[in-house]
């Protein structure tokens, strides 16, 4: 019997299909809200429990009460135990802390959580490496290593680990950034920690890489291709990250470093655009969106850019999404899949096979995607 302490931060992720960047916080939460946003960070935990529904004889879940984990498992017909003196209504970091407290004195096998990196850096400040642990994503941020690739990874490791094969455990680093900053373009990662991590294969992250050098002339060469192929009166959603700046940059135009921005026409239609706008475009326009590579961890949907939501991504159509990277980045993958990571597991297997990438002038690959 394997026993599974399971945190659920209820509302991780509940800020970036609104644009906002992050959910630290509740003034962040607050305004998520009021634009809108929906809290998916339960979905995304019933992703990676369905791996696991075969398995209920072999699992104990020990989690929080309602909304942090409990009221998931009751649904899902799980055998489980609620942790006492959580608060089950405003849930705030330090109730995230308190869970993994109580988990460690339930000397539980390993901790199951669902958030971001500030989630991963609550839980961080208690557990250390005292006991294993595995994050399933849902959070806008996602720079730490103790994450799986996604929520169905990361069934599939506790489900490796319930049916007692070799599972190898590694410190992996958590890692955080200032949001604020961020908001404004500037990436400030700071390392708060290191946790121990299930391996099992493919299905934990690699840590985001950052301030790596791509050649000026390459990622000149790939803009200047998506430039010339831009037809008039189609709407065309750019970004986010570095690689995607050098559109904007090819254009001349104001651009959300970490963000997507809205070009019509070679002109700017809007920065920073949200889910709403997006679907509010694609009311109005053709549209087609120029995503990038996460170097190191291969994602094109799901880290980043959760304003493609699954909603966009179905009316938006595979075949209107470009996809551009260096060659440098691909081949740092050394063979694994690019990952499509929008929520939706049926969405997300329509996209597997292969991608075409542009990785510079007239000069695109075919490269395989994966779950």
């Amino acid at each position: 019997m394997l026993t599974l302490g399971l945190i659920v931060n209820p509302f991780a992720g509940i800020g970036g299909s609104v644009g906002l960047k992050g959910s630290d916080g509740p003034e962040i939460v607050k305004e998520a809200l009021s634009r809108g946003a929906l809290c998916k960070s339960s979905d995304r935990t019933r992703l990676a429990l369905d791996v696991l529904t075969s398995l209920r004889d072999q699992i104990k879940i020990i989690t929080c009460p309602q909304s942090m984990g409990e009221n998931l498992v009751a649904d899902m017909g799980f055998d489980y135990q609620v942790l006492d003196n959580i608060a089950i209504e405003e849930t705030t970091a330090e109730d995230t802390c308190k869970a993994a407290k109580l988990l460690l004195d339930e000397k539980v096998d390993i901790i199951l959580f669902a958030g971001g990196d500030g989630t991963a850096r609550d839980i961080c400040s208690v557990v250390a490496d005292n006991i294993p642990v595995l994050g399933i994503p849902a959070g806008v941020k996602i720079h730490s290593a103790v994450y799986a690739v996604t929520p169905k990874a990361a069934g599939e490791v506790i489900a490796q680990l319930a049916s007692g094969k070799l599972i190898d455990v590694k410190p992996h680093d958590v890692r955080d950034i200032d949001e604020e900053a961020f908001r404004n373009n500037i990436v400030r990662a700071k390392l708060y920690g290191e946790m121990r991590v299930p391996q099992a294969g493919q299905f934990v992250q690699s840590v985001k890489q950052g301030g790596i050098e791509v050649e000026e002339l390459v990622l000149q060469d790939i803009a200047a291709d998506i430039v010339q192929d831009m037809e008039d009166d189609v709407l065309y959603l750019i970004g986010s990250g570095k690689t995607t700046l050098a559109i904007m940059d090819e254009l001349n135009l104001e651009n959300t470093l970490l963000g997507i921005d809205a070009v019509l026409d070679h002109q700017l239609l809007k920065n920073d655009v949200s889910e709403a706008d997006i679907l509010a475009y694609l009311e109005e326009y053709s549209c087609k969106a120029v995503i990038s590579i996460i170097g190191g961890q291969g994602h094109i949907i799901g880290r980043g850019n959760q304003q493609l939501s699954a909603q966009v991504l179905r009316r938006l159509g595979k075949e209107n999404i470009k996809v551009i990277s260096t060659k440098a980045k691909i081949t740092a993958l050394a063979g694994r899949p690019l990952i499509v990571d929008s929520g939706d597991n049926d969405l997300d297997e329509s996209f597997s096979g292969t991608i075409e990438v542009t990785t510079g002038f007239q000069d695109q690959i075919i490269y395989p995607v994966g779950l």
